[in-house]
């Protein structure tokens, strides 16, 4: 079965991804971060700074990482998000402007000024995009599960600091989700709730104790590389 587990940011998909692979046997994908892709493609640049442009090119490197990935793995795998997340997150922009941060303050953290023609295409682009990576996500998931909202927004320099930026992508999730006819489970609770209500709702079993899969992940989790962007230099590769 291939799983998608789902959510916005500081969701905790990552770790719950990484204790859910260890906790069941089930592979995880692999695929690179925007975080890790950014030094590469746009050496010394934020995030928060890079152009509408610019954001398509990460979206289409994201997407064909985690399409190699999946490729890689089959018809069975825990994916830490999918393709969904590269779409929303640019259609969110079109909403809540290139640099979420800028506009946390407004009302419902979106743009006020009016659209220039850079963002109209920007939201065209976009919106192509989306039909492309809505089809093919339908076509490699069986089954999501979506993390609600629990802790507050991890405060890394990396994450976009907007409530309502991240509520327009959780919304528009679930609601992408519902048009595919994708089924998805909603879940919420500690970790070990987490694990033991996912396994149980696609009756994977458990090759260890949640306590030992949660530490092993808590290990994977630690061995990442969390430095900004800006502080990372290009990879050799």
């Amino acid at each position: 079965m291939r799983i998608s587990i789902s959510g916005t940011y500081s969701a905790g998909k990552t770790s719950t991804v990484m204790a859910l692979s260890h906790y069941t046997g089930v592979p995880r994908t692999l695929a690179r971060t925007i975080r890790e892709i950014l030094p590469d493609t746009f050496p010394g640049k934020a995030l928060a700074d890079v152009t509408p442009a610019e954001f398509l090119q990460l979206m289409l490197r994201r997407h064909s990482g985690r399409v190699a990935e999946e490729a890689k793995l089959g018809q069975n795998f825990i994916s830490d998000g999918s393709s969904l997340q590269e779409w929303l997150y640019g259609a969110a922009r079109v909403i809540h402007g290139m640099n979420p941060n800028a506009t946390a303050g407004n009302e419902g953290g979106r743009v006020t000024e009016p659209t220039t023609a850079e963002m109209e295409f920007f939201a065209k682009v976009v919106e192509q995009f989306g039909f492309a990576l809505k089809q093919h996500v339908k076509d490699t998931f069986d089954a999501y599960v979506h993390l609600r909202h629990e802790l507050p927004i991890a405060a890394d320099g990396h994450r976009p600091m907007n409530e309502g930026f991240r509520a327009t992508i959780d919304d528009m999730l679930l609601a992408t989700l519902d048009e595919l006819e994708i089924p998805y489970h909603v879940v919420s609770g500690t970790m070990p709730e987490r694990l033991e209500t996912i396994a149980g709702i696609f009756g994977l079993d458990a090759v260890m104790s949640t306590e030992e899969a949660i530490e092993l992940a808590w290990a994977d989790y630690g061995r990442q590389d969390f430095r900004i962007e800006t502080d990372r230099v290009p990879s050799a590769v």
